[in-house]
């Protein structure tokens, strides 16, 4: 049986991760696009244009919360504008909004120009909950070839894995791992696309390490909550520790340090963070790896 790598490769690259971050990585990018678009930002169906402020995070966190494919929303009277139709009994999202209108200007009050501003909310509805509505599609790529060992580890798990989509999540409540469909990776070198796919696969799988039949971690933790980035934080520094024991990545790349870096602002916590999410990450990458060495050995 082949004998795994000594453990300090744990600490080698998480020490390379937090010099990524303490040099600013930049900003972290979705390695997968959905259909039109090249970036997670929730965006209106007919007017193409991205939503701002609070409501950024509302749908997001909608998004997350409902597992919707895609962050394509529009009002009931915008799908219908647009030939589509929402399906009747489909929950809407709240998105709120300033209306102004003008009074007279207050004569105690220096520079008043009479104008006032009231806040107003109205109800969008994802697409996924839409008929007739087709959303752009991306250029059609050859299927990515998998690392196999991923695979197989994935297999071994025991998790419901499906390819489909535009999302990349593990649901605990199903104990599912959904991965975007292979179009959905548009890198131009195939090699970069098999890396993109393989990172973000082992992410998912060590999110599914942590459900309660198997290393039991807390999964409650809603969008954007400490709870919720602790364990991002140790999803991602798990898949940075699948991808070198595997040897797909000779050094922990820049894109693991963005996205540790982006979650750790939401977070504003310190960088030692980074090393508490290491050693559960840790115990979650050998968790998992036992499953390619039982096979290894049975195989034997």
């Amino acid at each position: 049986m082949k004998k795994n790598p000594p453990l300090d490769i744990y600490q080698h690259v998480t020490d390379t991760i937090v010099a990524a971050i303490e040099d600013n990585p930049g900003e972290y990018r979705m390695p997968w696009q959905r259909a039109g678009l090249g970036s997670m930002l929730p965006s209106n169906a007919v007017t193409k244009k991205h939503y701002n402020g609070i409501n950024v995070l509302q749908l997001i966190a909608v998004s997350a919360l409902r597992q919707y494919p895609t962050t394509t929303f529009a009002s009931f009277q915008q799908w219908q504008h647009i030939g589509a139709q929402v399906r009747k009994g489909a929950k809407g999202c709240v998105v709120v909004f300033y209306k102004e209108f003008s009074v007279d200007p207050d004569p105690d009050q220096e520079g008043d120009d009479g104008k006032r501003r009231t806040l107003r909310h109205s109800y969008v509805f994802n697409a996924a909950d839409v008929d007739g509505y087709e959303a752009p599609s991306l250029p059609q790529r050859p299927p990515i070839d998998v690392n196999q060992a991923l695979q197989q580890v994935v297999a071994a798990l025991g998790v419901d894995y499906q390819v489909g989509g535009t999302s990349a999540c593990y649901i605990p409540s199903l104990d599912r791992i959904c991965m975007p469909d292979h179009n959905c990776f548009q890198q131009e070198e195939e090699g970069e696309r098999a890396w993109h796919f393989a990172s973000t696969l082992a992410h998912e799988a060590v999110h599914a390490s942590g459900h309660p039949k198997r290393l039991n971690r807390d999964l409650s933790g809603r969008f954007s909550s400490e709870k919720y980035c602790i364990e991002e934080l140790v999803a991602e520094t798990g898949a940075s520790f699948i991808m070198a024991r595997f040897g797909l990545s000779a050094e922990p790349r820049q894109d693991h340090a963005q996205y540790l870096a982006h979650w750790l602002r939401v977070m504003r916590a310190d960088k030692k963070a980074i090393f508490a999410a290491a050693a559960k990450a840790a115990e979650a990458t050998d968790y998992l790896l036992r499953f390619l060495d039982k096979e290894e050995a049975d195989a034997a």
